[in-house]
């Protein structure tokens, strides 16, 4: 009897341990995840940094007098290659977004600029960029759910909890952000 009751120890601590195992294994593999898609997010934000300067130098030549315009985007790009942390990285990012929209809204008052070709494969390099960003956040924001389910659903929670994990949050759009622009006709 005593030998049957060791045996039935020494399943339910294997057991436990598998369970352990594979519960730490899981949220080390999401939590990664969720830097990986940091990661992915970081370089389509300094590729569209990198191809600013590009558009810059083509409008230019056809906005002399738009000088505002042209500084805000200058320093909107000079923060988000200088940002530290991801909340700086997506606050530079979202003044950089509104520069970019002030500068293709001020580009439709010059028609030569908005037939100029070099203009047009910049701005369609910086759409495709844009997609990606977003696709990018998507994937941040799903990666951090998963963790996050992972570490508040039982028996998750009570491993995440020895583990020292909390939860994680997730890209979130400024309000401003969320007002829809104004079409004047």
């Amino acid at each position: 009897m005593l030998l049957w009751i060791g045996i039935i120890i020494v399943i339910l601590i294997v057991f436990f341990l598998l369970i352990y195992w594979g519960f730490y294994n899981k949220i080390i593999r999401t939590e990664n995840r969720i830097d990986n898609s940091w990661a992915q997010i970081d370089v389509q934000l300094r590729r569209r940094a990198e191809l600013i300067p590009n558009l810059m130098e083509t409008v230019k030549g056809y906005m002399k007098h738009e000088k505002e315009v042209l500084e805000n985007v200058t320093k909107a790009r000079s923060a988000l290659m200088s940002a530290k942390s991801p909340q700086e990285n997506i606050d530079a990012d979202n003044v950089l977004t509104g520069a970019l929209k002030s500068l293709f809204a001020v580009s439709e008052n010059y028609p030569d600029l908005k037939a100029n070709q070099n203009f047009l494969n910049l701005q369609d390099e910086l759409t495709n960029t844009e997609n990606k960003i977003a696709y990018s956040r998507q994937h941040f924001n799903d990666s951090v759910l998963a963790f996050n389910n992972t570490i508040e659903t039982f028996p998750g929670v009570w491993f995440a909890k020895r583990m020292g994990r909390k939860t994680r949050e997730m890209l979130q759009i400024p309000e401003a952000a969320k007002e829809l622009p104004k079409v004047k006709f």
